[in-house]
């Protein structure tokens, strides 16, 4: 390349991570080779990872690097971060070659004796100017805008010869293959998946995205800045701004001396990859969950018995589907459990498919009502996942957790064990109350 250099180079990017994510997304992406990252609109994604590219361009040894972003129009990507390519190389001064009309930047290398990088702006509408080249890394930005042709046919090939590296970044649009290859990087080994929503980021303050929720709509508001990837689905059982509510609400002790039910639901470990999750609910307050991984029924058995120990639950409900083990251990034990079949007869039959969709919409109509859920991305994740639809009948159905595995890459164990705790009414001990939502 003709911006080789023989001598080493030196010099301070104009760029410094500001907060703890920016920090924690640097280190993920030096880590795995294949990293997905969901992030709200002004979140500072570009920035981010266009001066990954940047380091990883002028510390690599191989001859003649060649990087790549890519934003679905030529156009875009030139909006986009063509400036901030050129301001985030600028200290280099005349060590780097900058081609206006090529959109491309030739860099040097912090090693003496190797030839400098070259990183280039490309649009996705023009997937014949990305052919026939080999790429050591990549960042693909706003790829639900993208065919999956582009990366499966055209961009992983040519990573493949100097082990490249990419980088998805995006906003949900709905589920395409955005949101296919986040699900990909969530399970897939060496890949690394990122989710940043504007009220966990801390990136807009808390003034302005109240101005925004005002005057974005529902749908925009959930896609652009809560990275709703079902903002659009009209068949998603407990929205995320309802989720996003319950997980808003703060208390810092349990209600203590009111006349609230509590409640313990457990979901035991089917097989594989799933785990055995626990939740303790009193009255509109639900604690975090309890998360174990390959126990038997025994161990499951033991930490649940400690469970009722300390809290003195009213009532114990437990998945039957694979807790027939723990159920018959604790009752040998002298507990009072109720096992509750996923797939049994709705209480209320009339409106319900079954028992675990009337849970569900139970737990929704408990948030509505104002229950408090602790704010962890995963139980989110899940519980806004759940889809259903109606049978011959007219009757809810809550979509089988079998296809919500397929879909989303893993089980909803935790919003499994939150929804069991609405199983039934419960007698609250000691108030001649039966409590039902």
């Amino acid at each position: 390349m003709s911006n080789a250099r023989a001598e080493s180079i030196d010099f301070i990017m104009p760029y410094a991570p500001r907060h703890y994510w920016e920090r924690e997304l640097h280190a993920a992406l030096w880590a795995h080779r294949f990293s997905v990252l969901v992030a709200h609109r002004r979140f500072g994604k570009t920035v981010g990872v266009i001066n990954h590219m940047i380091m990883s361009a002028v510390k690599n040894t191989l001859p003649m690097p060649r990087y790549a972003y890519i934003a679905p129009f030529r156009v875009q990507a030139k909006a986009i971060a063509w400036q901030y390519l050129k301001q985030y190389t600028a200290p280099l001064g005349t060590y780097r070659q900058v081609n206006e009309s090529g959109l491309s930047i030739n860099l040097p290398s912090m090693h003496a004796g190797v030839a400098g990088a070259m990183i280039q702006i490309h649009g996705a509408d023009n997937p014949d100017s990305l052919r026939g080249v080999y790429w050591d890394g990549v960042i693909l930005d706003e790829y639900a805008q993208m065919k999956r042709e582009l990366w499966e046919e055209v961009m992983l090939p040519a990573l493949l010869d100097r082990k490249g590296w990419a980088v998805f970044i995006g906003t949900p649009k709905g589920q395409n293959a955005f949101f296919e290859i986040y699900q990909k990087a969530q399970i897939e080994k060496g890949w690394h998946s990122g989710f940043y929503r504007a009220d966990e980021t801390g990136v807009i303050s808390q003034e302005d995205l109240e101005d925004l929720r005002v005057s974005m709509s529902n749908m925009a508001w959930r896609q652009e800045m809560l990275c709703d990837f079902t903002a659009s689905a009209f068949d998603v059982l407990i929205p995320i701004d309802l989720i996003a509510r319950a997980c808003a609400k703060r208390y810092t002790e349990w209600e203590i001396g009111s006349p609230s039910e509590v409640v313990l639901g457990v979901d035991v470990a089917r097989f594989g990859d799933d785990n055995t999750a626990a939740v303790l609910r009193k009255g509109l307050i639900a604690d975090s969950p309890q998360v174990w991984h390959g126990l038997d029924s025994v161990d499951v058995a033991d930490r649940i018995g400690l469970i009722i120990q300390e809290h003195r639950p009213d009532a114990v409900f437990v998945d039957a589907g694979r807790g027939e083990g723990v159920i018959d251990h604790l009752r040998h034990r002298g507990y009072i459990i109720m096992e509750i079949p996923f797939g049994a007869r709705a209480l209320d039959e009339a409106h319900y498919a079954n028992r675990v969709t009337e849970m569900y919409d139970k737990l929704k109509l408990w948030m509505t009502q104002g229950g408090s859920l602790p704010n962890l991305p995963e139980l989110k994740t899940e519980l806004a996942g759940r889809r259903y639809d109606f049978d011959t009948r007219g009757r809810m159905r809550l979509e089988s957790k079998d296809k919500y595995k397929e879909r989303m890459g893993g089980s909803p164990d935790s919003a499994d064990a939150l929804a069991l705790t609405l199983a039934a009414p419960v007698y609250r001990a000691g108030t001649g109350r039966v409590i039902e939502y």
